[in-house]
């Protein structure tokens, strides 16, 4: 009897000893916490998507608590979290312009054709690895949906083989962005200017043949362009939507009707 109460004696004497160690220790080693850093997480919407250019929210409000970022780069929080934020940090709000991904792509079913038969995986970056995918264009949307699968708000579909972004329901997070393996998307802001739905960077000749509506990089785009926004580079018409002013002239004089007007 008396080795057993002895036994746990030690025992509890053992773990008073570890427990003490612990609270000396939790104090000693105790990392400060950035009061202002935890508020400001508290506002932003936990999609730590990255989209901000820093590594999750908990960077972006680390970073924002020490004046080392701007105001206004949550993309998926938009105009509210700005506002939010902005008295915490002490400064005055920002105007945030609304941002939405597009597919520079239009290689449906209709204007392109399967070069291939495909037999694997349905993902567009295994499809990418055999030939680039199994389009005559090697540059277009494959069609299988790996943007869509990554889309946490539902905002991307497929249809006639070809990705389409509804920018009601886009919150610009970039995940569909990093998710394609053909780069056919980017974001950009919600607001009057031309987009080339095109990716092709083949001679006009070479586009001619693999898609109906290819960029042919004629020039005529750059030509009617008062503002300096459209430049071709590669065979392939580039627009700057910064500089764009969305007059449309672009778009009117494409001979390919590749270019589109977005919220106009």
């Amino acid at each position: 009897m008396s080795g057993i109460l002895t036994a746990v004696v030690l025992v509890v004497a053992i773990g008073l000893i570890v427990g003490l160690v612990l609270a000396v220790a939790s104090i000693l080693m105790a990392v400060p916490v950035d009061e202002k850093a935890v508020a400001i997480e508290e506002q932003l919407p936990g999609a730590n998507c990255g989209a901000c250019g820093f590594s999750g929210c908990s960077g972006y409000a680390a970073a924002l608590s020490k004046g080392e970022a701007k105001l206004g780069l949550c993309s998926v929080g938009g105009q509210a979290v700005a506002d939010a934020i902005a008295p915490i940090i002490g400064a005055d709000s920002v105007e945030t312009i609304p941002q939405t991904a597009v597919v520079h792509c239009n290689g449906s079913d209709d204007n392109t054709s399967k070069g291939m038969r495909y037999q694997g995986i349905e993902s567009c970056l295994a499809a990418t690895q055999l030939y680039a995918g199994m389009g005559d264009c090697s540059y277009g949307c494959i069609g299988f949906g790996d943007c869509m699968k990554a889309c946490e708000y539902n905002a991307i579909t497929v249809c006639n083989g070809v990705a389409a972004v509804n920018s009601n329901l886009c919150r610009a997070c970039g995940a569909c962005v990093k998710a394609c393996p053909k780069g056919l998307i980017r974001i950009e802001p919600k607001k009057p200017h031309a987009v080339v739905k095109c990716s092709n960077c083949d001679k006009g000749a070479l586009t001619r043949k693999s898609c109906k509506v290819g960029c042919i990089g004629c020039m005529k785009c750059v030509k009617v362009c008062e503002n300096g926004a459209v430049k071709v580079e590669n065979f392939h018409a580039i627009i700057d939507p910064d500089k764009c002013t969305g007059c449309g002239k672009c778009a009117e004089g494409c001979p390919q009707s590749i270019i589109e007007m977005m919220f106009v």
